[in-house]
This record gives C-alpha cells, structure tokens and sequence, in this order.
C-alpha cells in the first residue's frame, strides 16, 4: 500500500462526513435549546427602559429639562416606578429629540436630532477584517446600536454567511430566516431577485433596521463567476456595483448603514467595499494579526485596483484602523500599537476597543453592553467598558459629522 493510499473502514465504521453531519447536528440542536431556554419560542428580545438620568444624556439635556417637561405633560409620559424613577423606552426618547429639536427652531437642532439634512450623503460603514476573531461583528452591533441610541436611523447588514450580528440582533439565522430572506435575495442574477426593502427587517431596537444574513449568502460566491463568464446583460455580470445599488433603494431611509464584512475577500466583500464611503479595519494588536492584516490590505489593493479599472468608484471619507480587544497593561500589545500609530498615524484611531469580560458576559446571553444594565455585571467592570465603547463610537461618530460638513 502506497503512502497515499487510505486503508478501507471497517463495514460499521462512520465516514468522515457522517460523523461531521452528526456533530453538527448536536452542537445545532444544544445552541437551539440554549436559545430557546433564554428566549422561549413565543417571546422576542425587548430593549430595556433607560433612567431619566441616561435618557437626559442620550438626548443631550439636562434630567431637570425632563423632569419639567413631564410635569408639564408635554411630550411622552414615562413609566415611575414605586420609589419614584421615571423610566422611557428608547422611541420616548427619540420623540423627546424631535420635540425638542423642533422647539430650538433650528439652534442647535443637529446635536439634539442628528439626522443626516439636505445634500448629506448616507453613511455606508463596512467594519472588515481578513482574519476572524478580531472583533468585527462585536464592532459593528455596537456601532449601530450607539448611533440608534443617539437619535440616528440605521441599517444594520449582516454580510456574513456565519450571521453572528443577526444573532445578537435577535434574528436566528437557522431559524428566522427563511430562503430568500437576506442580501442576497437583493443581489441575484436570477427573476427571484427582490428589493432590499422585502428583507428589512425592524428589530427590538427602536431606530435600528436588519438585513439578517445566513449560509445563503454564500450562494453569492458561486453565481457570481457564472454571471461573469455568461455575460448577463445590461451589466447584471458587474458584481462590486450589487450591493451599492440594493442599498440606493433604501438610502431615503437611513442615515448609516454598518456592514459586518465577512472574514474573507470574497465577491461579497469587495461588493460591499464598494459600496462602502468608509471602512473601519479591526485590529487586534499582536504580530501574527498584523502579519495577517499586511496580506488583507495587499490583496484589497489589488482587487479594488481591478474594480476602479472596470469603472468602480471608490470614494472612501474615511479609513480607520481600530484596536480591538486592547489590553493596555499587555507590554507587547502596547508595542504593537505603538509601531501601528507610528506607521499610519491619524489612520489609527485615538481610542482603541478595551478587552473587557463585560462584553463577553453580555454575549453569553446574545445581548451586548447597550442592551444590559449597570445594575446586571460589576459596576467597576461595566463602567469602564462603556467608557471605551463610547469613546470609540463617539470617534466613529465625530467622522461621520464631518463628512457632513459639521463640527
């Protein structure tokens, strides 16, 4: 028997893909119980109530603002509880914004409703990465979460056959979406093909929109080279330009769009590259990532070259690099970041995303650090991470006010 020859399984031995299919069938079973114990059949994820105090400070006011305008019984009344707090849900709050945006008469309405006027363009964020585990989709869900919370209308995508951010969103890929109900049914080559509006989904998060992913969208990979060798007519074969245009059907919606990329370059990446008018990579600051980030632009170099050579437009209003998993007190990780700020200053973004167990405890229950209260983790813990998370969304955000024309 040759070196490459494999020796015959005994009759009652399994082969490698029936042992496969049944470890996937467990481990898939066990995660729908989890869930299904967590967030029983009949019930839906419902955004907690936020103080006075925290809706005071989403809105930009002082709590003595609302507590008159309650007594006043001007706009929504909220919920007091038996020692006397008062309680809004997140759509109270942004009926207050617009309440009060429409009383400044104009002064200083932007800070208070943010919302994209007049020749701004929407945002379009694709948050990417060539290497998993570098906390892109924990970025991207607490991006458009802070930006929904601060008064903006957003479009979550979910560009990852993997759909861990519509998970976290509340949508269960293998059981709420169903054939034809992700970005793709928005980007195929066929007559099945829907607008992008027929996949939206409003989620718990009030603001916030869905276009939930699952394995389909791989399907996207392996038509895309058969369109392209068939020559689909009036350009159904340019695949970069799919994305952008199922996103043009619903730009009138929203403010910004946030991508979650897929760890690799794919068709569906470069498409939704492409799409973008801005892109944050994430970085975890250890070599081996940064050897793997060197590949990741190299090979987005020469593809996007490809795609502007076809007729593309690339026009990006910012790209970011952003630490992710940072942890200050590690002596080589502060290197590494150091040497990235050297090589591409201001393209590193000033504050880096802190590894914080409050994170990973929100995910053990598929919530994230905006969705759980103070009163549910270790407040030290839970302090300073909503400390790093906002420091990097508000940084985020300040970019997007300034490909606006704002201050």
């Amino acid at each position: 028997m040759s070196k490459v020859e494999r020796a015959s399984p005994p009759p009652s031995a399994k082969t490698v893909d029936q042992m496969i299919g049944e470890h996937a069938s467990i481990i898939s079973s066990q995660l729908q119980a989890i869930s299904e114990a967590i967030f029983p059949p009949s019930a839906s994820k419902i955004l907690r109530r936020f103080t006075s105090g925290e809706a005071a400070k989403l809105i930009g006011v002082s709590d003595s603002t609302l507590r008159k305008m309650t007594l006043a019984g001007e706009g929504p009344q909220p919920e007091i509880t038996s020692n006397g707090r008062r309680l809004y849900t997140l759509s109270q709050i942004n009926e207050l914004r617009h309440r009060l945006a429409t009383s400044t008469r104009g002064r200083g309405s932007h800070d208070i409703l943010p919302r994209r006027q007049g020749d701004d363009h929407l945002q379009v964020i694709a948050v990417t990465n060539f290497k998993g585990g570098s906390g892109k989709t924990t970025t991207s869900v607490h991006l458009a979460q802070y930006l929904a919370l601060h008064g903006y209308r957003v479009l979550a995508v979910d560009l990852d056959p993997q759909a861990s951010l519509s998970a976290l969103l509340g949508v269960l890929p293998e059981t709420d979406v169903r054939s034809n109900e992700t970005l793709y049914a928005a980007i195929r080559y066929d007559e099945e093909r829907r607008p992008l509006s027929d996949v939206v989904r409003k989620t718990y998060f009030y603001g916030l929109d869905l276009v939930p992913g699952n394995l389909e969208l791989m399907e996207f990979e392996h038509t895309t080279p058969r369109a392209m060798m068939g020559g689909a007519r009036s350009g159904e074969s340019i695949f970069f330009t799919r994305v952008a245009k199922a996103l043009d059907e619903v730009a009138e919606d929203y403010d910004v769009v946030v991508i979650d990329c897929p760890p690799q370059l794919g068709y569906l990446t470069l498409s939704g590259l492409c799409a973008a008018t801005s892109m944050v990579v994430t970085v975890h600051p250890q070599m081996l990532d940064i050897a793997s980030m060197s590949q990741f632009l190299l090979m987005t170099h020469d593809l996007l070259a490809v795609v502007r050579d076809a007729g593309g437009e690339l026009r990006y209003d910012f790209i970011r690099y952003l630490l992710t998993r940072f942890e200050p007190q590690d002596a080589p990780q502060t290197k590494v970041a150091a040497l990235l700020r050297n090589l591409f200053d201001d393209h590193v973004m000033t504050n880096p995303m802190v590894k914080s167990a409050a994170v990973s405890d929100a995910g053990l229950t598929k919530q994230t650090l905006y969705e759980i209260g103070r009163e549910n983790l270790t407040r030290s813990t839970y302090d300073r991470a909503m400390e790093s998370l906002d420091a990097v969304n508000a940084e985020i955000e300040s970019l997007i006010k300034q490909a606006w024309g704002r201050t």
